[in-house]
């Protein structure tokens, strides 16, 4: 499918028709760090909020709403006849859409994907609206803090994946041998969602995705949540001493970073091949 790289300064059909087509039938991908904006906006937990209306441990939001535009189902935070509950707490894909935003080389591009906008194929009473810059439109969806928190999220899912290079190559693991440990890392990049999150367990899952941390700032709650998951890692795995131990534990952890990669938007498949790659020109086998 052909890529659209857009600069700021492209001018664009944007503006909103308000008929909640990209309400209906999509994929809505969640960091933590939304999930409590959200969660905020419902006026309930984050705990609450996740099992409610989230799967695979809060990484997706449920489309089980009542069917709609193109008889697909809905977002099940859409009110039919008056479109989101929780617009103000909406997550980075929904303010971004129908743009996608990826970083390349610590650059950060705009993009869409087809021959069209997307808007023009399921609202095309957009073209009659008026137009406006990609940049002002970013504007005026207060995208800014919701970018920031995922790419310290990126970072943190680095730091996460660190953990498991270290069990494997800094302990004596990856001399002695070992040709296990690859290999599930692979096996963990191909399994679905939910078997997934179901390998690393709940109490992961939940330190992962609903981190007991009150603060408004994405900055400062995201290096909170890097500090509480380190923390965790450093706790259960610091004192390690058996080879089965150690291989043990690097499984889980890549297995946590794989999961949390693709809450936000990464390919586990296409990441764990990278992160293979690495390990085995470090002496890792398999």
């Amino acid at each position: 499918m052909q890529t659209n790289i857009l600069s700021l300064q492209n001018i664009l059909p944007l503006t909103c028709a308000r008929i909640g087509a990209c309400c209906h039938g999509n994929q809505v991908l969640l960091n933590p760090w939304e999930l409590v904006c959200l969660a905020k906006e419902k006026k309930m937990t984050t705990r609450e909020f996740r099992d409610l209306y989230c799967e695979f441990g809060g990484i997706r939001l449920h489309f089980n709403g009542k069917a709609g535009w193109g008889e697909k189902q809905a977002c099940s935070q859409y009110v039919e006849n008056f479109g989101c509950s929780v617009h103000l707490g909406r997550p980075l894909a929904c303010r971004l859409y129908p743009l996608g935003r990826q970083i390349q080389n610590n650059e950060v591009n705009y993009m869409f994907q087809g021959d069209q906008l997307p808007c023009l194929e399921k609202c095309p009473e957009v073209i009659n609206l008026p137009q406006m810059s990609v940049g002002e439109y970013l504007n005026g969806q207060i995208t800014d803090q919701f970018e920031l928190a995922q790419d310290q999220y990126l970072e943190i899912m680095q730091n996460i994946a660190d953990i498991a290079f270290e069990l494997l190559l800094d302990t004596g693991l990856a001399e002695s041998g070992d040709k296990e440990t690859l290999p599930l890392w692979r096996k963990m990049g191909n399994e679905p969602p939910e078997e997934l999150a179901e390998r690393i367990g709940q109490e992961w899952i939940d330190c992962l995705m609903i981190p007991e941390i009150s603060d408004d700032d994405p900055i400062t709650f995201t290096q909170k949540h890097n500090n509480l998951l380190q923390l965790k890692a450093q706790k259960e795995f610091g004192a390690l001493q058996t080879n089965q131990e150690l291989h043990e534990a690097s499984v889980l952890i890549m297995g946590v970073a794989l999961h949390f990669a693709r809450g936000i938007g990464a390919d586990p498949k296409s990441l764990v091949e990278h992160w293979i790659g690495i390990a085995k020109n470090h002496g890792a086998q398999e």
